[in-house]
């Protein structure tokens, strides 16, 4: 029985692998198990429903389950409901062509990450926990991450701008400058590390709105508005191509930051209470606490 649940498993990991093959930049979660029923189609009980859950089906979540092995194991990298096939992912996809023998080799390596750990006791409870308790925080997690990413979107570019002032502000940089509606040069905040902007670098920020990534020609024109002793931060909401996050990396005389949506959200997170409260109120942000099915018994 182990074996034939084992082999499922695999089926299902190889599915998901299969669909993230062919996207190097990952794919939404819910985009993925849509596209995998076509693949593996479910069987009789993945079609049943949960009894405290009337009308979802466990197909889903066993199939979310499945991946908690790959994750650990370093295949599969997980941000913010966006799957992503890691390099040694896609090596074990072409190694492994058995499903059974991908699920044992993932299993493998997720029981040597376990022991790695502080306190294994947990990560035990965790591994040992149902599909339904171990997938509902991260199906949460994904739809709040949409909401956010949604308002984030939606907002108007001018106060987009002014949140990242804030933010800046927040983190305990001193905001000098601002761009107004109209033509901005390249630059659309200037910030300093202290109030008279004696000491530090100077800091310059582009704020791209726009789904698309950057690419390498506007890391370039970017960098031409740099001087040798200033920092350049590039933030923007739809992220960067691989080519333009190398040209940033090379760099030694001109630093520059990329920052995506993703990356500005969790900075947003992180200094929150510090941001002012005009700027916050461009992001209205509450907690909500779950019980870690984890830590329950």
């Amino acid at each position: 029985m182990a074996e034939i649940t084992r082999k499922r498993t695999g089926e299902l990991i190889r599915g998901i692998f299969q669909i993230l093959m062919d996207h190097p930049n990952g794919l939404p979660a819910k985009q993925i198990l849509e596209q995998l029923e076509t693949i593996v189609p479910p069987n009789d009980f993945e079609r049943s429903t949960y009894p405290k859950r009337p009308g979802v089906r466990r197909y889903e979540n066993v199939a979310r389950f499945s991946t908690i092995g790959p994750v650990k194991a370093g295949w599969l990298r997980k941000d913010k409901g966006l799957w992503i096939l890691t390099d040694e992912g896609r090596l074990a996809f072409e190694k492994f062509k058995d499903p059974l023998q991908l699920a044992n080799e993932s299993e493998r390596l997720y029981r040597e990450w376990k022991l790695q750990q502080p306190d294994a006791a947990i990560e035990e409870a965790i591994g040992a926990a149902s599909p339904d308790a171990s997938t509902t925080l991260e199906e949460a997690e994904e739809a709040s991450w949409t909401e956010v990413e949604e308002h984030l979107k939606g907002i108007a570019p001018y106060d987009f701008q002014n949140l990242v002032a804030g933010l800046l502000k927040g983190i305990g940089y001193h905001v000098v400058w601002v761009a107004p509606p109209g033509p901005d040069g390249g630059i659309d905040i200037i910030a300093y590390t202290d109030p008279l902007g004696v000491t530090g670098p100077r800091i310059k920020v582009q704020v791209k709105r726009s789904d698309e990534r950057i690419a390498v020609k506007d890391i370039r024109s970017f960098l031409a508005v740099l001087s040798e002793g200033d920092v350049g931060l590039f933030i923007a909401t739809g992220g960067f191509t691989r080519d333009a996050e190398a040209e940033a990396q090379r760099q030694e005389k001109r630093r520059v930051m990329l920052i995506d949506l993703k990356r500005l959200f969790d900075l947003c997170v992180e200094y929150y209470a510090k941001i002012p409260d005009r700027e916050r109120r461009l992001l209205p942000l509450k907690a909500v606490w779950f019980l870690s099915p984890g830590d329950v018994g």
